[in-house]
């Protein structure tokens, strides 16, 4: 018993070691936005969902809602749909969920210079909703090789294109063009995030970072993506 209870205990302490996971826990966390607009990033809490509704048959049993919970209080949503990721990307690439997605965004908005939270999806998925201060930088822009000129383009448009959208990449994760090649040192430490567990936008765009020399310390993966963020009912936002 005595074992139990310390190991309870131990894993408790390991668990809320981190102060800022508890307080955003509790508190939600205040941010302000690109456009300098406040928001506080929270989960919705609405009074009909009480624990009275919210009893064991009424989360498993049946339709998963039971027809006593309010409508309020419950989600319908697609399940089949993309492929299903793996819990760990890659050896040395860690994933990350909600409370560690807000630690993340705290960080960036103590030390943009530093930290950055990824959209990692196509553009239109993006101008629909995400989560409030992420960057979106589309997995299919990630592309760079140091070899390729404009002699390797069809048309000058497409070399301009290309050259755009590297230096945007470079730009937006502190990537530096040196004469050994790229240099991560001063890259931010970035958290990327899709659709849900089923999208493979943010592995893709994350597996082309690692291909790119990014180092994989420096990256994070949100599993979740944006369905578990709205399934938990955190704050989104409309670019």
């Amino acid at each position: 018993m005595k074992k139990i209870l310390l190991s309870t205990l131990i894993f408790s302490s390991l668990l809320f070691s981190d102060k800022l996971l508890s307080e955003v826990q509790k508190n939600g966390l205040m941010i302000v936005s690109s456009h300098g607009k406040k928001i506080k990033i929270d989960r919705k809490k609405d009074t009909q969902c009480t624990k009275a509704n919210l009893n064991p048959q009424a989360l498993f049993g049946g339709d998963y809602a039971g027809k006593k919970v309010e409508d309020v209080c419950k989600k319908t949503f697609v399940t089949h749909v993309g492929v299903l990721q793996p819990i760990t990307l890659a050896k040395g690439l860690a994933t990350v969920g909600e409370l560690e997605v807000l630690s993340h965004i705290k960080k960036a908005q103590d030390d943009p210079k530093k930290f950055i939270l990824i959209d990692a999806r196509t553009v239109q998925w993006y101008e629909q909703m995400t989560i409030p201060t992420s960057v979106n930088l589309p997995f299919n822009e990630i592309a760079y090789d140091e070899e390729k000129d404009e002699d390797d383009f069809e048309t000058e448009d497409a070399y301009d294109d290309y050259v755009e959208q590297y230096e945007n990449l470079f730009k937006i994760l502190n990537i530096k063009k040196g004469k050994k090649g790229l240099d991560f040192s001063e890259a931010k430490s970035a958290l990327l995030f899709c659709n849900g567990s089923w999208c493979s936008q943010s592995p893709n765009a994350i597996f082309k970072l690692v291909n790119l020399g990014y180092p994989k310390e420096k990256l994070l993966w949100y599993r979740g993506g944006l369905q578990d963020w709205l399934i938990y009912d955190f704050t989104v936002e409309k670019p």
